[in-house]
């Protein structure tokens, strides 16, 4: 049985939700160990509360679709889901601490203002919940206020640790091209019904191909114009050598092309492809690409020295107490405002 439990403020770093959950007696007290690194000891209290939060945002999206035992369910060899996920979140909890203990490298701060500020957002979580529903996650105020400021230091950390990234993007490592394309389906829809073509039909499709690619290539219409008199749609898109979508064959073929020129018909298992190249350069794609290569070298540069501050750690683990916190016993998932709401108006009727 789940009964409605905490409702979390995480001010800027978790958004303010509610969960549900159901009791299981874990036998902790909270002050046990459960990781230790140097002078750094990770109290399982806080490590508790930081993995109910995560799983209630697997319970909420993922358990539609998984199922109710979607945390018993093998994922890699004799590995479950709830262990697999488990390993993660305690990976991540590990990794923020070890980012604490590298603050001095690059002069973050954890300032009297910042402590106030997480006291305030824990006292506020403590307020609006009761006390079984605290207990059921060890939603202390301590354990709140702790998460709160690892994030916060995390945030400050990462912004240091990217500062030496190269962000100089030329147009050509980041160059988009861009495409206008038809798609000749050999499927249809007639009424409530999806049906394959016919043999017949495919020769026939295959012909309205021909017509539009050839109309095109010799300049005797634009690609509107003859897609509009083959009655299909012109979808178009922005593209370079890595793209997939939506046919690698497609792709493939345009890249080679030069800006006004046309594919020859790509033939799939699903349909006829014609395309025609638009620009060489899409200046919006392009620019946005670039964007997109900064933040991939920025990630890149802040995972791997997280990476090797994780390994310079030298993290003990204490399984016999991580194993204790169960998910498949104390579910949690989240719930909204709507549902605060409606609660609290039949605990009025009542």
């Amino acid at each position: 049985m789940r009964k409605k439990i905490v409702s979390l403020v995480m001010a800027a770093t978790m958004m303010a939700v509610s969960v549900t959950g159901c009791s299981g007696n874990s036998n902790l007290n909270g002050e046990e160990i459960v990781a230790e690194f140097g002078d750094t000891q990770i109290n399982v209290g806080v490590a508790e509360f930081f993995a109910r939060y995560q799983q209630a945002q697997y319970e909420t999206y993922y358990m539609s679709y998984y199922g109710e035992d979607m945390w018993s369910l093998e994922v890699d060899g004799d590995m479950t889901y709830e262990d697999s996920v488990k390993n993660g979140i305690l990976n991540t909890l590990e990794t923020l601490y070890v980012l604490e203990s590298h603050m001095g490298d690059y002069g973050v701060e954890f300032t009297a203002e910042d402590e106030t500020a997480v006291k305030e957002a824990a006292q506020a979580f403590v307020e609006a919940n009761d006390a079984k529903a605290l207990e059921a996650v060890f939603g202390t105020e301590e354990n709140v206020a702790e998460v709160l400021k690892l994030y916060t230091i995390q945030q400050r950390m990462y912004t240091a640790m990217i500062a030496d990234a190269d962000t100089e993007v030329s147009d050509e490592e980041a160059a988009q091209k861009s495409m206008d394309y038809v798609f000749f389906s050999f499927h249809v829809t007639e009424g409530d019904e999806d049906r394959d073509l016919t043999d017949e039909e495919k020769v026939e499709l295959k012909e309205k191909a021909d017509a539009l690619q050839l109309a095109v290539t010799n300049g005797e219409k634009t690609f509107a114009e003859a897609a509009e008199e083959a009655g299909i749609e012109v979808s178009t898109m922005t593209f370079d050598s890595e793209s997939v979508a939506p046919n690698s064959d497609l792709i493939a073929e345009a890249n080679t092309l030069g800006e006004g020129q046309v594919t020859n018909i790509i033939e799939t298992d699903e349909g006829y492809y014609v395309a025609q190249v638009t620009s060489l350069l899409d200046r919006e794609a392009t620019d946005a690409e670039k964007v997109s290569i900064v933040s991939e070298r920025q990630q890149t540069l802040y995972s791997d020295l997280c990476e090797q501050w994780m390994e310079e750690a030298d993290i003990t683990e204490y399984d016999e107490i991580w194993d204790k916190i169960d998910f498949e016993k104390k579910g949690v998932t989240l719930k909204s405002a709507q549902e605060d709401t409606e609660e609290s108006e039949e605990t009025t009727e009542e």
